[in-house]
């Protein structure tokens, strides 16, 4: 299994961020903001889920940014017939040393890449909570740490397509934002077909710009970005006001407005800043919030359900004073 890294490098000159974001364009065009919310996401302790159709680069995506951060990488195809243990792990009975070995899953690494995870039944989706929240799994009614950084890359088909199932309300919860990153535009999606027509595998020129302990000194100091205390009050108004408006059954948890924090931080220096601007919050607050939130008359998060809480989230930031 692989261990956490003690966090003793000096500090991380920030422009090294710009330089791994080029890195991972090389193989990942024309979606510069989804590479950076993906890396604000990751350096915040967050979760990605990306909701797309199949083919639009997210394993990619994955692999880049894993490949740049210097991290180990796992993916595991969810079905309709894959087991808890199957990610987590299983004890198996060593009939010569007369013990239970533990053998460790697909979990036990730095990244993984959970694809199309509302193929699974929801017994084996729940087995993702403890892993995302706490940081560790419990195989047998034995806990064991997973390796630090760690982050969870979910992908999700539409609801509407056959053999899904819907993620519950606490497991989409976890997820610190929800992305989709969509077709490219037509000079990039030429570009790529003829890169990908030559046969080679172009993430394996990746060069590591990071390292695990470079990442977990990051993720430290995503703590001490600054927030002043206006633009805190502005970013509670955002989260007040998807508690009063009527057309949400439920208003942003707790746990969204931490999460929303963490990630404008998270964001802030991936922009090469150690301070917060309202524009931080504004542009984090659809990705960190809306998945959160339920129109009234929708039974289930549906990606119709997810559209109008996105409308209507636009419509509330459109209507909040923001500090200058």
């Amino acid at each position: 299994m692989l261990n956490a890294v003690p966090v003793d490098a000096p500090p991380i000159d920030l422009t090294q961020l710009d330089r791994l974001i080029g890195q991972v364009e090389t193989v990942f065009r024309g979606k510069r903001e989804t590479v950076r919310l993906s890396l604000a996401a990751l350096l915040a302790r967050g979760h990605l889920l990306f909701e797309d159709i199949p083919g639009v680069g997210k394993t990619t995506l994955a692999r880049a940014l894993t490949a740049a951060l210097g991290l180990g990488f796992r993916r595991i195809q969810f079905t309709s017939d894959l087991l808890p243990s199957d990610v987590l792990g299983v004890s198996v009975y060593n009939p010569r040393t007369h013990e239970f070995e533990t053998r460790p899953g697909p979990i036990f690494t730095h990244v993984v890449l959970a694809d199309e995870i509302n193929r699974a039944p929801p017994r084996t989706q729940s087995g993702l909570l403890e892993a995302m929240q706490e940081g560790r799994v419990t195989i047998d009614e034995r806990s064991y740490d997973l390796p630090s950084p760690f982050l969870v890359m979910a992908t999700q088909n539409p609801l509407e397509q056959h053999g899904t199932y819907p993620l519950p309300e606490s497991q989409l919860d976890r997820f610190m934002m929800r992305l989709s990153i969509g077709y490219p535009d037509a000079d990039e999606e030429r570009s790529v077909v003829l890169q990908s027509a030559g046969g080679t595998d172009s993430i394996d020129r990746i060069r590591p710009v990071l390292d695990a302990a470079s990442v977990l000194a990051l993720q430290e100091r995503v703590d001490t970005v600054h927030a002043d205390a206006s633009i805190v009050d502005y970013l509670m108004a955002v989260v007040q006001a998807t508690r009063t408006e009527p057309r949400f059954r439920a208003g942003a948890s707790t746990r969204g407005a931490i999460a929303l924090l963490r990630a404008a931080r998270g964001y802030a220096l991936v922009d090469g800043r150690e301070f917060l601007v309202p524009d931080d919050v504004r542009r984090l607050a659809i990705p960190v919030l809306a998945h959160r939130l339920l129109p009234a008359g929708a039974s289930a998060a549906t990606g119709e359900a997810y559209g109008e809480a996105v409308s209507v989230l636009e419509e509330l930031l459109g209507r909040i004073p923001v500090p200058v």
